[in-house]
């Protein structure tokens, strides 16, 4: 199974939305006291990779989960999938895998933490990232820096960069990366799921 999380940048099909930061560094949006859920290499709160593709299954990952079909963006197109609600609000995006168990899981909340407590809306400085650890992002996630999570190499982290031009083939210089804010995580093959 594989851990991971996305943005609105990335998102006008995901409902994760990013957070920008102002020159004083602040959040637009207040960072959660709690966390619903963990997402590790080995799973997303109980979901793991031998957790069987179904809502059921799903809907047990936290007490009052709801699912519903979404259609979501990864990193060359977009698909069909389930998503995962608490209170109305999108915590997961589950894709199937294979032998009917789950594949992939995208955490997309600032509700979720990741291995090392990263969330949605912490800047690449507070999650510790550095610039030469990620790759510039593609198709869909053009212009985003995608990161690994640090000890768990099939979870990786998606920053948006608000504003960025360009150029599209290359990192955002060192100046513009500070402050940015991860917006979620896509990730390699086995279990992947991540907030950040």
């Amino acid at each position: 199974m594989q851990m991971n999380l996305v943005c609105a940048a990335f998102m006008a099909l995901l409902t994760a939305g990013c957070v920008t930061s102002s020159d004083t560094g602040s959040s637009s949006s207040a960072m959660p006291d709690q966390s619903l859920l963990r997402i590790t290499a080995q799973s997303a709160g109980t979901l793991t990779a031998e957790t069987p593709y179904s809502t059921k299954a799903i809907e047990a990952v936290h007490e009052g989960f709801t699912t519903q079909p979404i259609q979501i963006a990864v990193e060359d197109h977009t698909l069909w999938t389930i998503g995962a609600f608490y209170e109305g609000f999108q915590m997961l995006q589950v894709i199937k895998g294979k032998d009917g168990k789950i594949g992939q899981v995208h955490g997309v909340s600032p509700h979720l933490t990741g291995p090392n407590g990263e969330r949605i809306g912490m800047s690449f400085a507070q999650v510790g990232m550095a610039r030469g650890d990620c790759r510039v992002g593609t198709n869909l996630w053009r212009g985003m820096a995608v990161c690994p999570a640090r000890g768990a190499d099939n979870i990786t982290l998606v920053f948006a960069i608000p504003g960025y031009a360009g150029p599209f083939d290359q990192m955002p210089p060192p100046s513009s990366l500070p402050t940015r804010r991860c917006s979620g995580s896509s990730g390699r093959r086995r279990a992947r799921a991540f907030p950040c």
